[in-house]
């Protein structure tokens, strides 16, 4: 195994790529009594074209997830079960861009590595437990549908993105799931779950070595090919459309603006990318920002806003948003603000602040074991190690940051969704 000492921040990472291309990063943190382990594809709900074996393959919307739902399945009984009996925390994620099962446990870490590693890596869905999701999974994209939050999420990126299907529910539709058979799973699970198209992430009071031979002994010895994926026509970089204005049972205007930005190339010109974003979103709408404490002095936001850097299944975006009695005027203070430091530049003092702020948040990111197998996964599959970012911060300058606010937060760069109350 490589190992990677970043004494600057008293971490050491362990890293070990397999004959079957998996990855593997270990964190070793003995000190402690837990450990956290996530096993994670790169395959989310955005991946429903792609390319394998020299032939375009088409698949129906909210495969990745329905996968997610089904992967716990096993002929001997269900994982989640399994897991949960021997002491493990265990649940699943799907997003656009990956999937990702994971656990916590104090205690049986290495047997419960060894179903995590198991249940994931074997497909095994009949049609009438396939039949009996799809009515599980209806219901749950019918109160999604109700669920302003997601709505005004949605809305936005269907004003944002023309082609890329991050535009569509990650779940599907009603429609679309019907159309999924357990041949559309066993193709999709041997296509993405193979360990070319995967990272294991451990950090925690964990032997490293019992880890790599677990991976080793349990998964399959050869590498796979990783598909090509087809996100549709390449974006124009401005919004398809500017506006989406709904209305639902809300008892407050909600609302969500954002822009889409040119992703950089991968590796640590990605990771600075997201690291200047970060920087440049916290000085605007930081809550000790000056915009955000005007605003929410005067009423116009509350402490639901909130503001986020997003990158997924080759997009960038960044989000902000909450509730609000005056979106109009909100978006106009926004604007403005945008104007002025377009105009006059950023305060130094104030932005050597920021990065100082910024650089001990992700110091204290550190000590949550899931953010940090989460980012480490991300890592892998982008080319760069997440704990670069400490190195990075010093190396950010002011002009940085004015420049990402120049190109990517403009009037017209900018979409905005409204969920409005109900008119009487």
């Amino acid at each position: 195994m490589e190992e990677i000492r970043y004494n600057n921040i008293g971490e050491t990472l362990l890293r070990k790529k397999l004959p079957n291309g998996l990855t593997i990063n270990i964190v070793p943190r003995p000190e402690f009594s837990k450990a956290f382990a996530t096993f994670t594809t790169n395959y989310g709900g955005a991946d429903r074209r792609f390319k394998l074996g020299g032939k375009w393959i088409d698949t129906p919307a909210g495969v990745a997830h329905f996968l997610e739902h089904k992967m716990f399945d096993m002929p001997e009984g269900n994982a989640l079960n399994t897991l949960s009996a021997n002491g493990a925390s265990p649940n699943a994620f799907t997003s656009s861009g990956i999937t990702a099962y994971h656990f916590e446990s104090t205690t049986g870490f290495e047997e419960n590595l060894e179903t995590l590693l198991n249940f994931v890596s074997t497909a095994y869905f009949t049609p009438e437990s396939v039949e009996k999701e799809q009515g599980i999974i209806g219901q749950e994209i019918r109160m999604v549908e109700d669920n302003s939050g997601y709505v005004v999420y949605n809305n936005l990126l269907r004003c944002l993105y023309e082609h890329n299907p991050v535009r569509d529910s990650v779940a599907g539709t009603i429609e679309s799931i019907a159309e999924i058979t357990d041949k559309t799973l066993y193709h999709c699970h041997k296509v993405f779950y193979n360990p070319s198209n995967m990272s294991l992430a451990v950090v925690g009071n964990v032997n490293p070595q019992s880890v790599v031979d677990a991976a080793m002994r349990i998964l399959p010895k050869e590498a796979g090919e990783i598909p090509q994926r087809d996100y549709g026509p390449e974006e124009k970089g401005y919004p398809n459309t500017p506006k989406i204005v709904q209305e639902m049972e809300v008892s407050a205007p909600q609302f969500l603006f954002g822009s889409s930005l040119l992703p950089a190339p991968q590796g640590k010109e990605l990771l600075k990318q997201m690291l200047v974003g970060r920087i440049a979103l916290r000085l605007i709408m930081g809550r000790s920002s000056a915009f955000y404490t005007r605003l929410y002095a005067e009423g116009l936001i509350n402490s639901s806003f909130d503001y986020e850097l997003d990158y997924t299944a080759g997009t960038a975006m960044l989000l902000a948003g909450g509730e609000s009695r005056d979106v109009s005027a909100v978006m106009q203070e926004f604007n403005a603000e945008i104007s002025k430091i377009n105009e006059n530049g950023l305060d130094s003092e104030l932005f050597a602040n920021v990065k100082k702020a910024q650089f001990g948040s992700a110091i204290r990111s550190l000590g949550s074991f899931s953010s940090t197998a989460h980012s480490l996964v991300q890592g892998s599959f982008s080319g760069y190690c997440p704990f670069d970012s400490f190195e990075l911060i010093d190396t950010i300058t002011i002009k940085d940051a004015e420049d990402f606010i120049k190109e990517n937060l403009s009037e017209k760069k900018l979409a905005l969704s409204i969920i409005n109350p109900i008119s009487k």
